[in-house]
């Protein structure tokens, strides 16, 4: 009996080291450290949407205006986020509408940070090739938007799109006589708009439009200018479904939704890029329009919640598969 007893003990004994062993084993598989693809896809009745990721560059807290620092941080700290510096995506959009491929913004390249400029490994990702896009839609000139337009060199990404931004736009940051104008620091960021436009435009690909329009079958430019003089949303809509893509309506969701009377240090117009935000929340909170924007974060598709205390929420949207 007692030779019984200790044969099971020292099986038992042995099994135990087989599994701190194998345990040990498992644990000793290298991290792999890397992230999936930047791109996340849903359809828009008969149009295939792709959100794709250019990458994240951190704000600080300062930028945000007409707020009491301890409201910033109470906000912040209701969605998990810690300042004085808040990582804040940059997305665009690639909508495949099955005549057109058209991306709205193009990212900020490298010159924000390498932290950016990703847009075009995650177009490529996500099935398709920079030759393939025939429209470029832009919601406004600054350079983390455009600066995607052009190579290092300063050539075409988009060799066969045209690109469409807002007559108004295009007046102010286009213009060598406002940048002389304006403060030194300011200077930089007309040149960028400047480079990146120069190559569309040698090659006549370079269009602009006045105020709300249908530019293409199924798609309008919604003016909500503020942010900058011609700054433009893009209304998508196919069959009963529709999509609005914001541009920079909001930079940061924990605080903007909540507060929309919040600006933005790099407002043109504070109180023009207010009264744009509190409209379109207004009408996408009644109508339950779907919205995407360039700093929320990634894929940044979701609706606006209307709260009864006040102000707005954010409601991502869920992923989901892909309908065969």
């Amino acid at each position: 009996m007692h030779s019984s007893v200790s044969s099971l003990l020292r099986r038992c004994i042995f099994a135990g080291l087989l599994a701190v062993a194998s345990t040990f084993a498992i644990a000793e598989a290298p991290q792999q450290k890397t992230q999936v693809p930047g791109y996340y896809r849903l359809m828009l009745g008969s149009f295939e949407v792709t959100a794709l990721y250019d990458g994240a560059i951190d704000l600080d807290e300062k930028l945000l205006k007409s707020i009491a620092k301890r409201d910033i941080q109470r906000l912040l700290a209701r969605q998990f986020l810690k300042g004085p510096k808040v990582q804040t995506a940059v997305n665009a959009y690639l909508v495949n509408t099955g005549n057109k491929l058209v991306l709205v913004d193009a990212g900020a390249a490298k010159l924000f940070g390498p932290g950016l400029g990703n847009i075009v490994d995650n177009l490529k990702a996500a099935g398709y090739n920079p030759e393939q896009v025939d429209t470029v839609l832009i919601t406004h000139l600054h350079g983390d938007h455009v600066n995607g337009l052009v190579t290092p060199e300063g050539q075409r990404v988009f060799v066969n799109a045209e690109v469409w931004s807002a007559q108004a736009d295009n007046d102010f940051w286009l213009s060598e006589e406002i940048a002389a104008k304006a403060p030194k620091d300011f200077q930089p960021f007309f040149k960028m708009s400047r480079d990146a436009a120069a190559p569309y435009l040698a090659a006549g690909k370079w269009k602009t439009f006045d105020s709300d329009r249908e530019l293409l079958a199924g798609i309008s430019s919604v003016d909500t200018h503020g942010h900058t003089p011609g700054h433009a949303s893009y209304l998508f809509q196919s069959g009963d479904q529709r999509l609005l893509i914001l541009g920079d309506l909001v930079h940061n969701h924990a605080v903007q939704f909540a507060r929309p009377e919040v600006a933005f240090e790099y407002d043109n117009d504070p109180k023009q890029a207010v009264a744009a935000r509190k409209r379109i929340f207004f009408q996408a909170a009644k109508e339950k329009l779907m919205v995407a924007g360039m700093h929320l974060p990634f894929p940044g598709i979701g609706h606006v919640r209307k709260e009864s205390a006040g102000g707005y929420a954010w409601v991502p949207a869920e992923f989901a598969p892909m309908p065969k």
